[in-house]
Order: structure tokens, then sequence, then C-alpha cells
């Protein structure tokens, strides 16, 4: 992607000015984002997806009686009638399992992959909605059929309704107010209150970004640390040997408390192992994303990576679906364009070292990635 030049899905806008000017700060409406969509799933295939148990989706219906919300999988029998108003149908990572879907998700790659969440798709019969409620993270959201009209406003007040299975603001006010049609879209920052009501029968394409605490990011990559160096044999054992006999045996040795800080000082300085157990958590595939061994195919035509894989590196690691790779000179150029580029094509294949084309091979083999079909003559 071009991201200086303007792009027509960010209204005239290059992504890098989208990025300074909006991207964590203020909204921005796009009519016609997209003019042509790509191929999303039917209703019916979205029922489909709801339905599997690998999927994970949810039911949200507003009655007389207040919200009610139920959890996948929904089976068809499971969701009202289509004539029925007021309920909505959310299923996520509609991209793990619809190439459409996963095309689309392509669009926005001008935010870096570790960010990127997924594709969530909402259907909502006439005046369906989830009630007004704000994200913690940025959205994009695309309209895929009919209409849905959005009210939006900074966040003024938090607090939750009680008693309700959703998060659902009680004091929500307005500031803006968008009808949106096939093809336009909204951006907004994290902790931008919104309510979208759907105008008839339509469906809503959300574009979600990662946005871990710091608190999740320390439990992951210390816990990945940890077991790293708990293979270690040779790692040191506590000892006292000039310890004296004690009249307070309960008092804490304070050689046994310097020997814990230094523990966790020595994991805090080594800046490169703390980097790859991070590298490791963020391209750790979704939950619920399972990958069926085949054979590796014949390769030599180019290859692409499998839609369900993450793929990221870092200066001198590759990682994919979770694991590390060491990787250096024109090997790792050629794994860092695949992560970018999410597929290499033959002329990249031929330049590939015999030790990068067992890796990939391997990876082949583990579902991970794919060949490509020859060219035509």
């Amino acid at each position: 992607m071009q991201i200086s030049r303007p792009h027509t899905l960010l209204g005239g806008l290059s992504p890098e000015t989208f990025m300074r000017r909006h991207w964590h700060k203020r909204p921005l409406l796009v009519r016609q984002a997209l003019r042509h969509l790509p191929e999303l799933p039917t209703r019916d295939q979205l029922f489909a997806l709801a339905a599997r148990e690998d999927v994970e989706s949810r039911l949200i219906r507003r009655t007389e009686r207040g919200w009610q919300l139920r959890h996948g999988a929904l089976p068809r029998r499971a969701l009202p009638p289509l004539s029925r108003p007021g309920w909505t149908l959310l299923v996520q990572g509609v991209d793990l399992h619809h190439e459409g879907a996963h095309r689309l998700l392509q669009a926005f790659r001008f935010v870096p992959d570790a960010r990127l969440d997924d594709l969530m798709i909402s259907y909502a019969s006439d005046g369906g909605g989830v009630g007004p409620h704000f994200d913690s993270y940025d959205v994009f959201l695309l309209q895929v059929h009919g209409r849905r009209r959005w009210r939006i406003g900074r966040l003024d007040d938090g607090r939750l309704l009680d008693g309700v299975p959703l998060k659902i603001l009680a004091h929500f006010r307005a500031e803006e107010e968008h009808v949106l049609e096939p093809g336009d879209m909204l951006y907004l920052p994290p902790r931008w209150a919104h309510d979208g009501v759907a105008e008839g029968e339509c469906m809503t394409a959300s574009i979600g970004f990662r946005a871990p605490r710091r608190e999740e990011l320390l439990r992951e990559v210390l816990v990945r640390e940890l077991e790293a160096r708990e293979a270690d044999e040779d790692s040191p054992l506590y000892r006292d040997p000039r310890q004296a006999a004690t009249a307070t045996p309960a008092r804490m040795p304070q050689a046994l408390q310097d020997f814990a800080l230094q523990a966790v000082q020595s994991l805090l300085q080594d800046r490169r192992a703390l980097q790859c157990a991070l590298g490791e958590y963020l391209s750790e595939p979704k939950r619920g994303v399972w990958f069926e061994p085949c054979e590796a195919g014949d390769l030599s035509h180019g290859l692409r990576l499998d839609r369900r894989t993450r793929m990221l590196y870092d200066t001198h690691h590759v990682f994919i679906n979770g694991e590390a790779f060491r990787a250096a000179g024109p090997d790792a150029r050629l794994m860092r364009r695949l992560a970018d580029r999410r597929e290499l094509d033959a002329a990249a294949w031929r330049l590939a070292s015999d030790a990068a084309r067992e890796l990939l091979l391997q990876w082949a083999e583990d579902g991970w990635l794919h060949p490509l079909a020859p060219a035509p003559a």
C-alpha cells in the first residue's frame, strides 16, 4: 500500500494523513469509502457461521422485558424470525472463515498487524442495535447492506445501566447523527460513545483493533520468559553459607530478598528475550483456530499465507503463529517480505536458501501457508 497517496477508503486522505489527523483523535465519516464492496457473506452464510462451535457469535434482543444476550453457537432455530424487529446477530472473526472478508481486512493494513484484530459482521432486523456504548479500541464501521443510523458523541459519563447483560451507557449524549448507506464508513477513536440502529434489515462490518492492557502484556511476556528459563539446569540456586543462627526465625532473610530481586532484574534486563516473548504472544492465532496438517505441495510457483496465519517480525526474529525464529541476512529480508505482503512469488522462492525453503515447506505441511497456482502460459 502506498501510504502517502490519497485513498478513497479514507475519503481522499492518505493513510499517513489519516493516522496523523484522526487515529486516536477524532472521528471521520467517509461517504462511499468502497464503491464496489468485496464479496462478503450473505445473510444465510452469516447465519451458518453463527451456528458453528468454532465461531464466536452473540444474539442481542431488546424486548418489553429489556435487553437479552445469548452467546453462540446459534443454530438457525435459535434466531428470531426475520420479520421480528429489534434483534441483532454479531459474528466475530469472519475474516478467518471467508476469503472476501479477509481481503477487506487487508485494506486496513496501514495500521500495524500487531494492532489489527478482526472483522466482525452484524446483522440486524429493523430497529436492531446493541444500545449506546463505547469501545476501548479504534473501530471502522462499514455499511454492507441496508441503512443504519449512527449517533455519536464524546464520552462525558461512562456509567453503565445496572442489571443489563450488555455494557450500555446510562447517560448517552449524541453530538452528531449520520445515516450510513452501503459503502459508507465511519471511523471512531477509542472511548467515543456511539449508538447504531438499523433502519430496515441491515448488515455492518466492524474492523476492530487490539488494545492490550499493560498488565496483560506483562503477564504474557513474563510467563513465556520464565518458562524458557525454567529449562535452564544451570540456573543458580539460593545459597547462604554465612547465614547465622537467628532468634527471629519468622523474619525474612535480607539475602534471600536480594536474591529474588536480582532474579527479577536479570529477567527485565534481557531486552531481546522480552521482545521475543512479546512477538510470540502477539503472533498467536485467534482463539479457536487450528490448522490441519497437509502435504506441502510445490512451492516453486510461489506461496501465500493462510488467512488464519499471524506473521510478524522485529529486528532479530520472525514470528509466526506463536513461534519465534532467528532471522538474518537475505533470508530475513525474504521472511519480512512474506510477512508484509503475505505471499512470495516464484522469483522470491528461487532466491531463498535451502534452510529457508526447508522452513517454508514445514510451514506448508503445518497448514500455515499454501502454494500459489502456476502462472498461465
